[in-house]
């Protein structure tokens, strides 16, 4: 009996894979890591064929957790981060490295574009702004160094796009991610081919995939895709949609009152609107599979930032503290909650990969006194911050959304603490979504939809997210951190100024 689907979800650091039934509860979950590689300063690179067979291991795995049959799966769906690109061969093999979201190669090339008025004149007709990481630039970048790329028989994919190509040969992608790959008009969902032409692209529009609906059955899993992932050949996939709207969708976003955060890679901050907006040219902006359209600002400057510390700092760079038996999370998660609400003078930056115009990460204002409870804190305030600096620009504008409620998801709201900090610093209440995979969730929900399991997208959303906690926030315990915020404001501009001019800096906040 069909009675599950598959959601696979490829972010900025784990791919996951976890099986749901139609009520969305979640059944079994499996992860793996996807390496970065850094060949040069400022670029991020990832293996396609590493991060396939990852997925496909995670796939193994979750069907051996949840003891099914692979033939009770009744659909796969896969979201991915947005941005980036990923560039195959007619048979989805990968001819270079895949290009990471938070790569700022094509930093320089904005500046050009910026200075000769191009950028002008091409963001109108994307609805959004330019970036380093996004695809449109990253298509100059390789125009301009990498020729060769340029050529028939090759496929310009997106993260998500990739990994189904692999699941059933579909070179097919959706408008959630064209519209953050800034390729499309996203008032009409159709490639922006002026804007091509008008920048000198117009040699990539034949290697661009065909936009197709979210929820259409696109393919089977093929013979090759079931030896490797334990699948059911001819399994129907479904075509997905791009991290961000995957888990506004599982986020059960469907009013403009509602805002949906996630705190992973990238902070992201969305709103839902009727029309596009034009007030404040976002830094993203896509249509939205339920009608309307998501307007999003963010950056590279969230919970990765803390990952990296883990990583990098602490379980490499000598002794833990004593509770280290019970996991470093909680651990973290523990010397919070000795000092929440009780920040010292440190300010934590999290621009790890990358910040508002090129200032660098760092930790500033300690001294000798401070303990490792007071850093842990700070650290997860300047997260915060960053949220903060980019919920104000999505809030500001006559045409902006005027929210009523958080939906919090990522690495950061499986802290109650953290989630609680975000409450009482964006001053509105959270609502913390119930499951741990929101991006595997929201294709779920897609997958669940085509194969008819509920009448429309819409019912499945409905039926198939809950909230799982909610933080209402504390004003008099915000106003410490608030009190902070402004020399938070006033040193990033500063340490911008001087690192390095913006048009050699890292990902920016544009």
């Amino acid at each position: 009996m069909k009675n599950c689907v598959l959601g696979i979800d490829a972010g900025g650091t784990m791919t996951k894979a976890a099986l749901f039934d139609y009520s969305g509860r979640e059944l079994a979950c499996a992860r793996r890591k996807n390496v970065m590689a850094f060949p040069h300063s400022g670029w991020t690179e990832r293996d396609p064929e590493g991060m396939w067979q990852a997925t496909a291991e995670a796939i193994r795995e979750v069907l051996t957790l949840a003891d099914i049959e692979p033939q009770d799966i009744a659909a796969v769906s896969v979201a991915g981060y947005g941005s980036g690109l990923y560039i195959v061969d007619d048979a989805a093999n990968p001819v270079r490295p895949g290009i990471v979201s938070t790569d700022s190669r094509a930093a320089a090339l904005i500046a050009e574009w910026t200075e000769a008025g191009l950028a002008a004149q091409v963001e109108p007709m994307i609805q959004q702004r330019l970036w380093s990481g996004q695809s449109l630039a990253l298509l100059g970048w390789l125009q301009r160094h990498e020729p060769e790329v340029i050529r028939p028989g090759h496929h310009v994919l997106f993260c998500k796009d990739f990994l189904r190509a692999k699941l059933c040969g579909d070179f097919s992608t959706d408008p959630s991610d064209a519209g953050i790959a800034g390729l499309i008009d996203v008032t009409r969902s159709a490639y922006a081919e002026e804007a091509l032409h008008l920048l000198g692209l117009e040699a990539w529009l034949p290697m661009l995939p065909p936009i197709g609906a979210a929820c259409d059955i696109v393919g089977g899993i093929s013979a090759e895709a079931a030896r490797l992932t334990g699948l059911a050949e001819g399994t129907p996939v479904v075509r997905g949609v791009v991290d961000v709207t995957a888990a506004a969708l599982s986020s059960g976003l469907t009013r403009p009152e509602e805002m949906s955060v996630v705190a992973g890679t990238f902070s992201i901050n969305s709103t839902l609107h009727a029309t596009p907006r034009q007030s404040l040219a976002p830094f993203l902006q896509t249509p939205y599979p339920l009608g309307g359209y998501l307007a999003t600002e963010g950056a590279a400057t969230s919970a990765s930032n803390l990952e990296w510390m883990v990583k990098t700092l602490l379980t490499h760079g000598g002794a833990l503290p004593p509770e280290q038996a019970v996991g470093i999370y909680d651990v973290i998660n523990t010397a919070v909650s000795r000092k929440l609400g009780q920040p010292r003078e440190a300010l934590f930056f999290p621009f790890l990969f990358g910040g508002p115009n090129g200032a660098p990460a760092g930790l500033l204002g300690m001294t000798a006194e401070y303990s490792f409870d007071d850093i842990m804190l700070a650290v997860f305030e300047g997260i915060v911050f960053a949220h903060k600096v980019d919920v104000d620009r999505l809030l500001s504008g006559n045409d902006a959304a005027r929210p009523q409620v958080i939906r919090l998801a990522g690495g950061a709201s499986r802290s109650e603490l953290w989630s609680e900090m975000f409450a009482d610093i964006l001053g509105l209440p959270v609502e913390v979504p119930d499951g741990s995979e929101l991006g595997a969730l929201g294709v779920a929900i897609c997958a669940a939809t085509a194969v008819g399991a509920h009448p429309s997208l819409k019912d499945a959303v409905t039926a198939m997210t809950r909230i799982g906690r909610r933080h209402k926030g504390d004003a008099l315990r915000a106003k410490p951190y608030l009190a902070k915020y402004p020399r938070y404001l006033g040193l990033s501009e500063a340490l911008a100024a001087a690192w390095s001019p913006p048009a050699t800096s890292g990902l920016q906040h544009v």
